[in-house]
């Protein structure tokens, strides 16, 4: 049976070391949901990706997600992607140790199911 992690909202992935990539939507929907101009948006909220890529979110000076607010997401609702696919449709060895995500075994349907909302709402119930 495959495993779901089920998202606590524990927010330790928004303090891991990395880089969060951003789509042209996905700036789009955040200086939106922000009240900005998207221009307005990239100045204040990212830096050019590590390989010159693209537009990645800017990190606090600690590495945290720019858009964590103690311990909750302020762009939850609109969060790129990458947030919402981790972690079942990315992660790395070892995640485990620092996410609260609960690990639920469920048939291929459910499975496919929750796959399926996290990548049309980024829900993971």
């Amino acid at each position: 049976m495959p495993i779901f992690y089920e998202c606590q909202r524990c927010t330790a992935c928004c303090r891991w070391p990395g880089q969060v990539r951003l789509t042209d939507e996905e700036i789009t929907r955040l200086a939106a949901f922000n009240g900005m101009s998207e221009a307005d948006f990239i100045q204040q909220f990212t830096r050019l990706r590590w390989d010159r890529g693209g537009l990645a979110l800017q990190e606090k000076p600690d590495g945290g997600c720019i858009f964590l607010d103690a311990d909750d997401c302020s762009v939850q609702s609109v969060k790129p992607q990458q947030c919402r696919d981790f972690p079942n449709l990315w992660n790395f060895s070892g995640f485990q140790q620092a996410c609260k995500a609960f690990p639920r075994e469920v048939t291929e349907a459910e499975y496919e199911r929750r796959i399926a909302l996290i990548k049309s709402t980024g829900s993971h119930q």
